[in-house]
C-alpha cells in the first residue's frame, strides 16, 4: 500500500503538485481536519444518541501529539492525553469498537483533507504519520481495555460484597473497602448521607475512619455541601489548607487530593462519597473514573438496601398486624368472616365457625353456600352479591337458624383496595338474643307505664275533681266556723296542687316517651289568658298578693292551656320560694315579634350551683338551704320548671332567669308570635 502511495505522490510531484511535511500539514489544517472528523462522527452515530459537547475534548491535543511524533520519531514520549481520552470514552459508555472507529475516521479525514488541498507528503512522511497514529491508537485502546477490566473487577467485588444482602449499617463500609483496595493512591474514603436537613458520615475506611464516623454537617456546608449543590464531581488539590474543607478528618496535616462525587438515584440525592490521598495532588483519570463508576454502583446498592430494609420492616409490621388481628378475631364474641368476590371464605374466627357448625380451617377456600345452612344461603347470597356489585353496606339483618333458639344480627361491608375496587366483603354476626329479651321486658314496662299514666290521667282526676267541687260548695255555706273554713281552704289548695302535679307527671312522661308535648296553637289574647289564670291562683292562695300588669299588643297564636300551665308553674314556684309578705308580680308586654312574660318575686336568690341544672327534672335543693326550706320545698317533685322549658321550647321561645339578693328573682319568657323564631330554654 505504501509503495502505491509513494508512486502516487511521485506522480503528483512530477505533475507539479506541491510536497509538504505531514506534521506541518496537520498543524496548518487542524481546524479543517477536526470539522471533517466531527461531521464523520455524527454520520457514524446516526440512529444513536446525539453526541455531547465533549466530542472534541481531546482531539486537538491528540492531533498536536501526532504532529510531534512525526517530527521527532518513535522516541517521542507519549503524554497522558490518550489515557484521558480513553477514560472519557469509557465513562461515556463507548465500547472498544467505537473507540477504534474514532481513530479510523480520523485517519480517513486526514487523507481526504490532503487530497482536497492537493498536498503531496514528502517521501516517508505518510509512513511516519501512519506509525505515529498507530502508536496513539495502541496506547488509547490499551488504556481503555485496562480501565474497563479494572472497573469490571471492582464492580464484581462490589457485587460479591452485597450478595448476602447486608444491612444499611454494614453495606457502605464493605463498598468503601473494595474501593480503597482497588486504587493504590487512595488512603481513605467515606460515605456522607443525607438525613433530613443534615449530612452524616455513615461509613468510613482508611486514615481517620474512626474519627469521621457519625460527624454531622449542614447540607450546604463546605466542600461536601458544594458537591451536593452542584451535583457534579469536585476535586481539591490540597485539602488540609483549603478553606472549603470543614470536616475535621479532611483537615489532617499533609492531606492532599480529595475527590468528591454525588450519590444520585435519578433526581433523588442520597448524599456524596469522597476519597483522599496523602501522596497525590490530583487523582489520575483512571482512578477518578473508577471512583465515579463505583459510586454509581454503590448508589444502586444503597437504594436496594434501603428498599430491602423497608420491605423487611413492612413485612414485620404486616406480620405483627396479622397476629394482632388473629388474636382479636379469636377473642371477640362476634362472629367475623371475610369472603372474596366468589364468596369463598378467606378468613373466619371461631365464633362465626361455631354458628355454621364447622371448624375455621374447614371454611377456608370453600364457598358460602357449601358451609352455611340452606335457609341462610337463600337469604344472604343476594345481599352479598349486591354489596360486592354496588359497594354499599348492609346493616342489622336479623335471622334465626332452625333448631336454634337464638336470634342473630348480621352486617356486611365491602372490602376495598386503595383505588376503591371491591375485593370482597366482611361479615359480622352478633347474638342479639339477650337484647331481644331485654326489648320484650322493656316493652312490658312501657305498656305498664302507659297504663299507669291512664290511671293518673283519668282515674285520679275524677275523685280529685269531686273533692275540689265539694270543697267549693262548702265555701259557699254560711254555717262554717272560721276553723272549718280554713280547713276547707286547705283542701282546695291541696287539690289544686295535686292537679298541677298530675299534669306535670303526665307531661314529663310524654317528653320521656319521645312524643314531645302536644301544642294546639290558636289565636288568643295572651294578657286575657294570663289574667284568667291569675284569678284562679288567687282563689287557691287568697292570703298572697298577686300583681298583674299588661301593655302593648298581646295577641298571637299560642296554646292557651299551655300558656296557663307555664304561668301557673312559674307563679307557684314564686309563691313557694318568695317572701310571704311581698307580692308576686306578673307582667305581660307585647313587642314587634313576640310577647314577653315576666314573673318576679323577692326572697332568697337561687344558688349559683343550681343555675346550670335549674330546668332539669327532679333536681334537688342545694345543700346550703336552711333546714326549714328543705322541709317545705321537698314537697315539690321538681318538674315545674322542666315542664315550663319544654312548653316554651315547643312554641319556639326561650326562658331566661336573673336572680340576686338585691333585685330578687325574675323569670322572663319570650313567646314568638309565630314559629319563625326558634329558641331553646
Amino acid at each position: 500500500m505504501l509503495e502505491t502511495e509513494s508512486r502516487t505522490a511521485g506522480d503528483k510531484e512530477a505533475s507539479g503538485a506541491r510536497t509538504l511535511k505531514a506534521a506541518a500539514f496537520l498543524r496548518a489544517h487542524q481546524e479543517e481536519v477536526l470539522e471533517d472528523w466531527q461531521r464523520a462522527m455524527r454520520a457514524f452515530h446516526v440512529g444513536h444518541a446525539a453526541q455531547p459537547s465533549w466530542l472534541l475534548d481531546h482531539m486537538p491535543q491528540l492531533l498536536n501529539m501526532l504532529a510531534d511524533i512525526i517530527d521527532h520519531g518513535p522516541d517521542e514520549i507519549l503524554t497522558t492525553v490518550p489515557d484521558e481520552h480513553a477514560m472519557s470514552r469509557l465513562d461515556a459508555g463507548f465500547d472498544l469498537g467505537q473507540v477504534a472507529s474514532e481513530y479510523a475516521l480520523l485517519r480517513k479525514c486526514i487523507l481526504h483533507r490532503m487530497e482536497a488541498e492537493a498536498a503531496c507528503p514528502a517521501p516517508g512522511e505518510l509512513e511516519r504519520m501512519e506509525d505515529a497514529l498507530d502508536r496513539i491508537v495502541t496506547r488509547t485502546v490499551t488504556s481503555f481495555s485496562q480501565g474497563r477490566q479494572r472497573i469490571l473487577q471492582a464492580l464484581d467485588r462490589m457485587t460479591q460484597a452485597a450478595l448476602d444482602s447486608p444491612s444499611m449499617a454494614s453495606l457502605p463500609s464493605r463498598l468503601l473497602t473494595v474501593l480503597v483496595e482497588s486504587a493504590l493512591s487512595v488512603d481513605s474514603a467515606a460515605f456522607v448521607l443525607v438525613e433530613g436537613d443534615a449530612l452524616v458520615v455513615r461509613a468510613a475506611v482508611g486514615l481517620g475512619a474512626d474519627e469521621a464516623l457519625g460527624v454531622s454537617l449542614e447540607r450546604e456546608e463546605g466542600f461536601v455541601g458544594e458537591v451536593l449543590r452542584q451535583r457534579q464531581p469536585l476535586t481539591l488539590r490540597s485539602a488540609s489548607t483549603d478553606p472549603r474543607v470543614v470536616l475535621p478528618t479532611l483537615k489532617q496535616e499533609g492531606l492532599r487530593a480529595v475527590y468528591g462525587v454525588p450519590l444520585l438515584d435519578g433526581d433523588q440525592l442520597l448524599g456524596m462519597a469522597y476519597m483522599c490521598s496523602r501522596t497525590a495532588f490530583v487523582f489520575s483519570e483512571p482512578d477518578a473514573l473508577l471512583f465515579r463508576t463505583m459510586a454509581q454502583r454503590a448508589t444502586a446498592h444503597l437504594v436496594q438496601a434501603r428498599l430491602r430494609a423497608r420491605e423487611r420492616q413492612a413485612h414485620a409490621d404486616a406480620q405483627r398486624s396479622l397476629a394482632q388481628l388473629d388474636a382479636l378475631l379469636a377473642s371477640t364474641p362476634l362472629g367475623i368472616a371475610q369472603l372474596d368476590r366468589e364468596l369463598r371464605f378467606v378468613r373466619i374466627n371461631q365464633a362465626m365457625a361455631d354458628i355454621d357448625g364447622h371448624s375455621p380451617e374447614a371454611h377456608l377456600g370453600r364457598r358460602f353456600r357449601e358451609m352455611a345452612p340452606v335457609t341462610a344461603v337463600g337469604t344472604f347470597e343476594p345481599l352479598f352479591r349486591r354489596t360486592i356489585e354496588t359497594g354499599e353496606p348492609v346493616d342489622a339483618v336479623e335471622f334465626t337458624i332452625p333448631g336454634d333458639a337464638r336470634t342473630f344480627q348480621a352486617s356486611f361491608h365491602p372490602v376495598r383496595t386503595p383505588d376503591q375496587g371491591v375485593l370482597g366483603l366482611s361479615c359480622t354476626v352478633v347474638d342479639v338474643s339477650h337484647h331481644k329479651r331485654a326489648e320484650a321486658v322493656l316493652q312490658r314496662a312501657v305498656d305498664f307505664r302507659e297504663q299507669l299514666m291512664a290511671v293518673l290521667g283519668h282515674d285520679l282526676r275524677n275523685p280529685l275533681n269531686a273533692i275540689n267541687a265539694s270543697a267549693f260548695q262548702l265555701t259557699r255555706s254560711e254555717d262554717l266556723t272560721p276553723p272549718e273554713r280554713r280547713a276547707v281552704d286547705r283542701i282546695r289548695k291541696a287539690t289544686a296542687r295535686m292537679g298541677r302535679m298530675i299534669t306535670d307527671i303526665l307531661d314529663f312522661a310524654r317528653t320521656r316517651l319521645g312524643g314531645g308535648l302536644p301544642v294546639a296553637r290558636q289565636p288568643m289574647d295572651f294578657a286575657e289568658v294570663c289574667q284568667a289564670t291569675l284569678e284562679e291562683l288567687r282563689v287557691s292562695a287568697p292570703e298572697r298578693s298577686l300583681v298583674f300588669e299588661a301593655s302593648g299588643d298581646t295577641r298571637g297564636n299560642w296554646d292557651p292551656d299551655r300558656v296557663s300551665q307555664v304561668l301557673g308553674n312559674l307563679v307557684a314556684n314564686a309563691l313557694q320560694h318568695g317572701q310571704e309578705d311581698r307580692p308576686v308580680c306578673v307582667t305581660v308586654r307585647g313587642e314587634a315579634d313576640e310577647v314577653v312574660l315576666k314573673v318576679h318575686n323577692t326572697g332568697e336568690p337561687i344558688a349559683p350551683e343550681l343555675m346550670p341544672r335549674l330546668f332539669d327534672p327532679f333536681k334537688n335543693m342545694p345543700a346550703t338551704a336552711p333546714p326549714q326550706d328543705v322541709a317545705r320545698k321537698k314537697r315539690s317533685l321538681g318538674l315545674g320548671l322542666y315542664i315550663v322549658s319544654q312548653i316554651v321550647g315547643a312554641h319556639g321561645g326561650r326562658v331566661e332567669v336573673r336572680s340576686n339578693r338585691d333585685q330578687g328573682t325574675t323569670f322572663t319568657v319570650h313567646w314568638p308570635r309565630t314559629l319563625t323564631t326558634l329558641g331553646g330554654a
